[in-house]
């Protein structure tokens, strides 16, 4: 939907359907949006970008015609202290799941939702996706399966955030699990907050003061992820570091319920994802676990969301959207403070 395209937003996405499109030599060719939830409001701007995240010169435009553009485009956002770039990943549908939330979740107490640059590419998705396949030998072909260079998908992401720098915007995240294997190398020289969701959820069941399950027993967390994440181990890092201790699934389970719920999912059979998803979450909880991080957007949609199962999960996605809109308070607090003096 928002795929190849920068989307920019300073309202709520709650609107009735309306029409987005391309700016294209200064003139917008629209096209109708379907869903009524995710359509952009008509103040919006849809710029569409290249691989690097740059915006393509028009054919049909001079130049300075193209670098005006770009200009007026970046000046939106110049003087929003609030502004969140987002650097979509390997699913569109969990990027605009997160989006959703944000303009939600910052918007309930009846103000405006925080202003956004949404950076979406096809080409990254593919790049990630592969990724995540080569750790998965039975869902991947025998290239991706073969070693991986990871330095076209860190460049790609590299100039993802490189261009919403140069968009103004004053904080990025990644609605991604995946993406964050390389958040240090991403991050790196980053001139704003770069808000990392393996952090953000620790932190928040740090915040949580939770108990263990059994006396003298440490607090024990749950990750369940595909074998990409938890291979990368961006979440136990963060976990460990907050004083808890992490339990994975064994080989067996990963053998017998993740894999195979994975490779349900894939052949379209919910249901035989769904019982797997169910025993996988089950066998964690049986060794005392307080909760489990549910890292995985496909296997977190499986469950109903009144599923008893589901409700000793996180979501760290959740966790990354109200950190979001923690940093976004804080900001306008400190510019209050100092409006008043």
């Amino acid at each position: 939907m928002f795929d190849g395209s920068m989307a920019m937003s300073f309202h709520s996405l709650k609107y009735p359907s309306h029409m987005m499109g391309n700016v294209h030599k200064h003139r917008v060719l629209h096209r109708t949006m379907k869903n009524p939830i995710l359509a952009v409001p008509p103040s919006s701007t849809l710029l569409q970008t290249d691989e690097s995240g740059n915006l393509p010169e028009s054919k049909n435009s001079s130049g300075s015609d193209a670098a005006s553009t770009n200009s007026d485009s970046a000046s939106l956002f110049i003087n929003q202290a609030t502004t969140v770039g987002i650097i979509g990943g390997v699913s569109v549908d969990s990027t605009l799941n997160f989006l959703k939330k944000l303009v939600q979740w910052s918007s309930k107490d009846g103000g405006d939702s925080l202003p956004f640059v949404l950076c979406s590419d096809p080409v990254l998705n593919k790049q990630l996706l592969s990724h995540e396949r080569s750790h998965f030998p039975l869902l991947s072909t025998k290239r991706e399966s073969s070693r991986m260079d990871h330095t076209p998908i860190v460049g790609n992401l590299q100039s993802k955030r490189a261009f919403l720098e140069r968009s103004g915007v004053q904080c990025i995240v990644m609605p991604c699990h995946i993406s964050h294997s390389w958040h240090d190398e991403i991050s790196r020289g980053c001139s704003v907050p770069f808000l990392h969701m393996g952090e953000c959820v620790a932190r928040e069941l740090k915040n949580a003061k939770l108990k263990p399950l059994e006396a003298g027993s440490p607090l024990r967390i749950g990750v369940l992820a595909t074998n990409a994440t938890l291979t990368a181990g961006f979440y136990q890092e963060k976990l460990q570091r907050e004083g808890f201790e992490v339990v994975l699934p064994d080989k067996a389970t990963m053998e017998h319920t993740v894999i195979p719920a994975i490779e349900a999912l894939n052949r379209k059979d919910m249901e035989g994802a769904r019982n797997l998803l169910r025993i996988a979450l089950q066998v964690l909880l049986v060794r005392a676990v307080n909760t489990v991080i549910l890292a995985s957007d496909h296997m977190h949609d499986l469950l109903p969301r009144d599923d008893p199962l589901l409700k000793k999960c996180v979501d760290p996605m959740d966790a990354l959207a109200r950190s979001t809109i923690h940093w976004a308070q804080s900001v306008e607090k400190v510019k209050r403070n100092k409006d008043e003096f």
